[in-house]
């Protein structure tokens, strides 16, 4: 006869918890198991005081949060859950959640049992009570890499390497959380579409140089391109890169502006080929792929 082992939890795959430099601000990053049940959170969440913004990004929901605690007026199908607290250490973040019904067991064992999860402490759920459920996670920082020239006119793709490169190096101390096709200014020495690729991962500080080294072996052997372009931003914002980007996706620009945009926003290249222009243009528009991908022009 068949059973289920925990007929109401669905647990999420990855919880991250990425923070600016100062802890005033958190992005919550939540991998569902369940895209319907992480929908019905955005929508209970967004309406909550300390959220600032939120989104969907495939089966990642994301939540810009300020730290501090907040009361929560939960009522029923309107406002049925929420982030009662974020409060950011060291090198922790912990984070409560608190709701109505199975808005509560989604507060409490299925973000408890997560991926990544340091520590929980949660309470009873379900039928008429509140949940409430608190989560430890580690600290984490973004890091940004963009990709560009590295396939030829008979082979290789530069998204699809990029993705696969980004699946081998996942590791605890770096997730991979985010990938995006970046639609740029269709010049002539262009491939075929004049794409270049972002990925993004949520890191322990100080513990990214192993991702960082092996990433940059992989795209070496398996590079088709003698031009390729990597370049890595570490901070909470990548927004600096933002005009820079603009320009490259309406206009062709020069290499010389390229290397001169990575000195002034401390952004670090790794691969110096032709394809720094478009690496470093993909970079700020990490975690935003249906924006990306339409031109500019």
């Amino acid at each position: 006869m068949l059973s289920l082992d925990d007929p109401y939890a669905v647990v999420y795959r990855q919880i991250h918890a990425v923070s600016s430099p100062d802890g005033g601000a958190v992005e919550i990053l939540e991998r569902s198991s369940c895209i319907g049940g992480g929908a019905w959170s955005l929508y209970h969440y967004s309406k909550g005081p300390l959220v600032v913004s939120s989104r969907s990004v495939g089966e990642w929901f994301r939540y810009l949060v300020k730290a501090g605690k907040a009361e929560l007026d939960l009522a029923s199908s309107r406002r049925s859950a929420g982030i009662e607290s974020v409060l950011v250490g060291a090198d922790e973040v912990e984070i409560t959640y608190a709701g109505l019904g199975g808005g509560g067991v989604g507060a409490t064992v299925s973000r408890s049992r997560a991926g990544d999860v340091l520590r929980s402490d949660v309470s009873e759920s379900g039928g008429g009570k509140v949940g409430r459920g608190t989560i430890v996670l580690p600290r984490r920082e973004r890091i940004v890499i963009g990709v560009d020239d590295t396939d030829s006119k008979t082979e290789g793709a530069t998204w699809s390497l990029v993705h696969n490169i980004s699946l081998k190096v996942d590791r605890p101390e770096a997730r991979y959380v985010s990938h995006a096709l970046v639609q740029l200014f269709p010049v002539p020495t262009k491939t075929q579409n004049c794409v270049s690729t972002v990925v993004e991962f949520a890191a322990l500080p100080g513990k990214a140089e192993g991702m960082l080294a092996d990433f940059k072996a992989l795209l070496e052997r398996y590079s088709v391109s003698e031009n390729t372009g990597m370049a890595v931003f570490r901070g909470f914002d990548p927004s600096p890169l933002m005009d820079y980007s603009h320009l490259c996706r309406r206009e062709r620009i020069s290499y010389e502006l390229a290397v001169e945009t990575a000195r002034k926003t401390g952004t670090e290249v790794v691969l110096a080929g032709q394809g720094l222009i478009g690496a470093l243009a993909a970079i700020p528009f990490c975690a935003n792929p249906l924006e990306s991908v339409s031109p500019e022009v």
